[in-house]
C-alpha cells in the first residue's frame, strides 16, 4: 500500500466510523423518549427529585449506579416496597431498622407528607426507566433478589427467562415445591424481596419460617377473622388477600391495611399460587 492509498484507507476510514457513530447516536436520541419514560415525567416527579437532592439521599444511596453504594440500591425499590410501606418507612425509619438490631440506621429525614409523596413518585419514575440490566449488579435490598434477578429458578416456573451456566430447570411434573420455590423468587414482585426463609430473620416482611406450624395457632386464636380452616388455606388466604390477618408489628401494617401486595392473586395463575403455597407450607 502506498502513501495515497494509505491516506484514503485513514480518511475512508475515519468517515465510515463517524457516519457510524452518527448513525447510533441519532438513533439513540430516537429512543430516549420511551427508554427514559419521558411522558411520565410529572410536576409531582420533578418536585420529588428536588426532594431526594436537597436530602442528599445519593450521599449513602445508589439510583441507576450513580451514589455512594453505602446504603441499599434504590433503582427498583418501588418494584419491591409498596406506596404504603415505603410512606411509613420515610415517616418513621426507626420502626423498620435500628443500630443495635440491624447494625445501620438511616437517619429520619423529617419530611411532610406531600414531600414523601413526591420522592416516592420520583422513584417510581426511576423504577420504570429502561436501565436495560444497569447497573449489572446493584446493591440489593436486605441482601435479596430483585423481581426475576434470581434466574437459577426463574425458568421453572414457566415464564421464559433464560437460566445462567450451570442451572437446572426444572422438568414439568416435578416436585410441586421445587416449582414453588420458583414462583417464590420469580413473582412480580418476588417474594423472598421482603420475606426471609431463615428463623428469626425478619425483612420488610416476617421470616416465613415454621409458616405452616404458625398458621394452625392463628387460625386457633380469637383474633383470627379469615375463613381460612387448615394451614394451606391460611397461607393461600395471606397471599392473595394479605389484610385479612395483620402480622403483629407496626412495621407490617398501617391503618389496618398490610404493606404486602394485594395483587398476586391476579398476577399469579392458579396452578403458580397451588405451588407456592406448597413450597411455603414445607419450610420448617
Amino acid at each position: 500500500m502506498n502513501k495515497r492509498q494509505t491516506r484514503l484507507f485513514a480518511a475512508g476510514s475515519t468517515a465510515i466510523a463517524a457516519l457510524i457513530f452518527l448513525v447510533l447516536t441519532v438513533d439513540s436520541h430516537r429512543q430516549f423518549p420511551e427508554l427514559t419514560n419521558t411522558d411520565q415525567l410529572t410536576d409531582e416527579v420533578v418536585r420529588g427529585q428536588d426532594v431526594w437532592h436537597a436530602n442528599n439521599c445519593i450521599n449513602c444511596h445508589t439510583l441507576l449506579g450513580e451514589g455512594a453504594y453505602y446504603a441499599p440500591d434504590l433503582t427498583k425499590i418501588t418494584k419491591m416496597r409498596g406506596t404504603p410501606y415505603l410512606t411509613a418507612f420515610l415517616k418513621d425509619p426507626a420502626q423498620f431498622y435500628d443500630e443495635e438490631r440491624h447494625r445501620r440506621l438511616m437517619p429520619n429525614p423529617n419530611l411532610s407528607d406531600d414531600e414523601i409523596s413526591d420522592v416516592i413518585a420520583f422513584m417510581d419514575w426511576v423504577a420504570n426507566v429502561d436501565n436495560q440490566g444497569w447497573p449489572p449488579r446493584p446493591i440489593l435490598v436486605s441482601g435479596s433478589s430483585l423481581p426475576g434477578a434470581d434466574l437459577s429458578v426463574a425458568q421453572q416456573a414457566g415464564r421464559g427467562k433464560e437460566l445462567p451456566p450451570g442451572a437446572t430447570p426444572v422438568k414439568e411434573g416435578n416436585d410441586p415445591v421445587a416449582l414453588g420455590e420458583a414462583v417464590f423468587r420469580s413473582a412480580t414482585p418476588a417474594c423472598n424481596a421482603c420475606h426471609s426463609i431463615a428463623p428469626g430473620v425478619n425483612m420488610a416482611g416476617p421470616t416465613l419460617a415454621g409458616l405452616a406450624e404458625r398458621a394452625e395457632g392463628i387460625i386457633d386464636s380469637i383474633e383470627y377473622e379469615g375463613h381460612a380452616t387448615t394451614p394451606e388455606e391460611f397461607i393461600l388466604e395471606s397471599i392473595v388477600d394479605p389484610s385479612i390477618y395483620l402480622h403483629p408489628g407496626e412495621m407490617y401494617s398501617a391503618n389496618g391495611v398490610s404493606f404486602m401486595p394485594d395483587t398476586y392473586g391476579d398476577s399469579l395463575s392458579d396452578e403458580e399460587l397451588e405451588h407456592l403455597v406448597a413450597y411455603l407450607s414445607s419450610i420448617k
